[in-house]
């Protein structure tokens, strides 16, 4: 008997639910940074609708780009790939003579009214350079020292600048986390991987019981291990560096099951600094409680399946490793985020997607999904 053969329509897919998605949860992120941080811009700059108007502003730009983005052919990226990297490493440079300083770290370059981190410039290029270099890899993707090679070269380089100029170690690790997870898919072998998840697991066990150990002594002159040891007992540095960490379990734990309703939060006011930002989690947990905070979290795990289909179904090798790479940069952030207000793991600093106050980070994040809905309309239907 005969094989019967696929055949190809000529009717392209689009991916409408992961459109409707990020729609949803980029209109529940301005609605929560407008709760959030009415309060805080009232206080400071005479207007409660400061924070909401600029993240505005940036979230039509991001959908500017993500139509941009939706209808250039995504192969374009492959060959400007080299000069966007570049590109990214000089606005890491440029943080020494023109960067703007906030509590001690230099991550921000201003452009008139306009400021720019670079940091979330060089999550795009590394995920665009990466999936470059995989596609000219060929058959070299096959050998494990050349992918390290690539992993450092391209993450490794990003990473190691952002580290030393700007003292951003959350952005960094990101970078490195979808590095790695963008190898991962690349790579035919897995073994060395589960190896490797078990020594870092070991790793992580090691490290918490030689904490617990020492917690006892109390604060150290060295501020990194302080901030470790108040992952350990947050109670304990309740009034200093672990005060906000505390806040944020307040605001989670009073906000019971259903939480005290929308704009109804207590912590906002004042108790959790700059809530709009990193610990905005903790807001949505204490006004929409439990449930809420539960809809949000398979919200973005509706988004993580759609890019993965998408990933698992591009035409080509260079679209699969874009969308894993995107999968990644989401996924990374949205479980360090929530791991981090909930002190599963130290306060590394990293934003909710979508969701918490950050133009660069916003509108770089809907021009990946503008390169994602893009992959997916290249991919042809079975008759």
């Amino acid at each position: 008997m005969a094989r019967k053969v696929k055949k190809m329509s000529n009717k392209r897919y689009f991916d409408y639910s992961l459109l409707f998605v990020i729609i949803f949860i980029v209109g529940f992120g301005l609605v929560m940074i407008y709760s959030t941080s009415s309060y805080t811009a009232q206080m400071e700059y005479g207007s409660s609708e400061y924070y909401f108007k600029k993240q505005l502003i940036f979230d039509v730009l991001g959908f500017i780009m993500m139509y941009i983005m939706y209808r250039l052919d995504y192969h374009v990226l492959r060959k400007i790939a080299p000069a966007f990297f570049a590109l990214s490493l000089l606005l890491i440079l440029a943080l020494i003579p023109f960067g703007k300083t906030a509590n001690g770290a230099t991550r921000w370059i201003r452009f008139g009214p306009i400021g720019v981190q670079p940091a979330d410039v060089s999550k795009t290029a590394v995920i665009i350079m990466l999936s470059a270099a995989v596609c000219a890899a060929g058959s070299k993707i096959k050998s494990l020292w050349y992918n390290f090679f690539l992993f450092v070269l391209i993450a490794g380089l990003e990473a190691i600048l952002i580290m030393v100029i700007s003292s951003n170690m959350s952005s960094a690790l990101i970078i490195l986390a979808i590095a790695f997870v963008m190898i991962f898919v690349a790579y035919p072998k897995y073994k060395f991987f589960v190896v490797l998840a078990g020594i870092g697991a070991g790793g992580v066990a090691a490290l918490y019981n030689w904490l617990l150990g020492i917690a006892h002594q109390g604060m150290t002159e060295n501020f990194r291990m302080n901030r470790l040891l108040m992952w350990i007992q947050p109670e304990n540095y309740s009034s200093g560096i672990g005060y906000q960490t505390v806040q944020g379990l307040y605001a989670i734990g009073s906000g019971g099951l259903f939480g005290k309703g929308l704009g109804k939060s207590l912590q906002k006011l004042g108790f959790i600094p700059e809530s709009q930002n990193d610990m905005i989690f903790s807001i949505i947990c204490e006004e929409l409680g439990l449930f809420g905070a539960m809809c949000i979290i398979l919200v973005f795990a509706l988004m993580l399946w759609r890019i993965i289909h998408i990933a698992q179904n591009a035409p080509d090798l260079f679209g699969t490793m874009l969308a894993a790479g995107v999968f990644a940069h989401v996924a990374v952030q949205v479980v360090l985020n929530i791991a981090v207000v909930t002190n599963f793991i130290p306060n590394t600093g990293v934003s909710l997607p979508f969701i918490s106050y950050g133009g660069t980070a916003s509108f770089f994040l809907l021009l990946e999904m503008g390169i994602v809905l893009n992959i997916s309309s290249k991919i042809r239907l079975e008759r």
